[in-house]
């Protein structure tokens, strides 16, 4: 148990890093002035690529820690714990997603405005969380190369098919489903094909568990991570370039015109080896609370950047106005504080869930008497209206 523990620690760390990459990225390209978006500026190129590295990593590791604690226990199908428990995970990320883009004087108003449709990060990870389950349960009783092989050919087809699938308008499909596959809409992540790194994850996990006991695993997966790293992003778009030639097939040249998926699937390797290179630097306590807490920071950072709930948000008053002078520090800022009021939310949640369940309960009790009291009332002053009328037209005596 402690071997187990000790190996998912620098996946910790990588979420941990995930997670306030993501808040910088945020800060910064929602409030930066659109005058310092220079991409000829080496800083901000730079920034600007690191930041493209942030998503592809949450939900890479995202599969990954959702499968290993799949994959570990000995039931397997529906007696396995961790499927009832992922359904649960998966409906409730997707619950958040939305109640995120809730606007409380919307609802107030009678009005659903077309931003709660839009689909972003937890929306599609919940997703991500029920697709990995989905073939987990429709291939637990093959044989045991059956379940990785199946995740990985789902990343390939995803990213290769995606020139195709992309130009697909959904129009024939509910505009909430719709924003789940294309981001005409607006949405920020679609469902495909951001399953791929998901699924890329749940497959690194199932080499990892089985391996586990290897001598060399991490020396053996450092080289095996920068080598396959390396070549995808270096390497990648030229071979689909001399596929697309010596085949003739328009798909591999309009991989080769727009080959993100793959680089940054390349990206994803290099940071995976970086950071078990460094593993036993990483085990700091607050690292791994902070990689452990991705959720509730995820939900302050929206509410303070974006204003859930209320529409006043950072983004409102600050919206593209603000220097690099000002950008980085702010941003450095608005990492301390959602991530001090995210550990401070975790360390005391189960005193907050349970004062939040004493003051429904109390609530409830509040409620069910002043129905009572309503219900009498109503029955009183029912029976005295109809005596009224009874008298009123003399069906009744005085």
């Amino acid at each position: 148990m402690k071997s187990k523990a000790t190996r998912l620690f620098f996946i910790d760390a990588m979420r941990a890093w995930a997670i306030l990459m993501m808040l910088q990225g945020h800060f910064v390209d929602g409030l930066l002035d659109t005058a310092f978006r220079d991409a000829s500026n080496s800083s901000y190129s730079i920034w600007q690529y690191f930041r493209g590295i942030t998503a592809p990593v949450f939900f890479t590791v995202s599969g990954f820690i959702f499968t290993f604690l799949l994959i570990r226990v000995p039931q397997t199908g529906l007696n396995n714990p961790r499927v009832k428990k992922g359904i649960k995970r998966g409906l409730q990320l997707l619950f958040i997603g939305y109640l995120l883009r809730t606007n409380l004087f919307g609802l107030l108003n009678g009005d659903i405005y077309d931003s709660f449709y839009l689909v972003d990060v937890l929306h599609c990870i919940g997703l991500s969380i029920l697709g990995i389950i989905g073939i987990y349960l429709l291939t637990h009783n093959k044989r045991s190369f059956v379940f990785p092989t199946v995740l990985v050919l789902a990343t390939c087809a995803l990213f290769i098919f995606e020139p195709y699938y992309k130009q697909f308008g959904y129009s024939f499909l509910p505009q909430g489903i719709a924003n789940y596959f294309t981001k005409a809409n607006g949405s920020v992540f679609t469902i495909i094909p951001w399953f791929g790194y998901a699924a890329l994850g749940g497959f690194l996990s199932v080499l990892f568990t089985r391996y586990r006991q290897f001598k060399y695993l991490y020396p053996s997966a450092i080289t095996i991570a920068t080598t396959v790293g390396l070549g995808l992003i270096f390497y990648s778009s030229d071979f689909f370039l001399a596929l697309a030639r010596a085949t003739d097939v328009q798909l591999f040249a309009d991989i080769y015109f727009n080959n993100y998926l793959f680089i940054r699937l390349g990206d994803v390797l290099v940071v995976f080896a970086i950071f078990m290179l460094f593993r036993r630097f990483m085990t700091h306590s607050t690292v791994l609370k902070i990689g452990q807490s991705t959720l509730s920071i995820y939900v302050i950072h929206f509410i303070i950047l974006y204003g859930s709930f209320t529409g006043l948000g950072l983004y409102r008053f600050l919206d593209h106005s603000l220097s690099p002078w000002t950008a980085i520090p702010g941003a450095l800022a608005f990492i301390l504080v959602c991530t001090y009021a995210a550990l401070q939310y975790e360390r005391n949640k189960e005193h907050i869930t349970l004062n939040i369940a004493t003051g429904s309960r109390y609530l409830r009790v509040k409620v069910e008497s002043w129905a009572t009291l309503g219900l009498k009332l109503l029955k009183v002053y029912s029976f005295r209206g109809r005596m009224l009328l009874l008298k009123l037209f003399r069906f009744a005596k005085n």
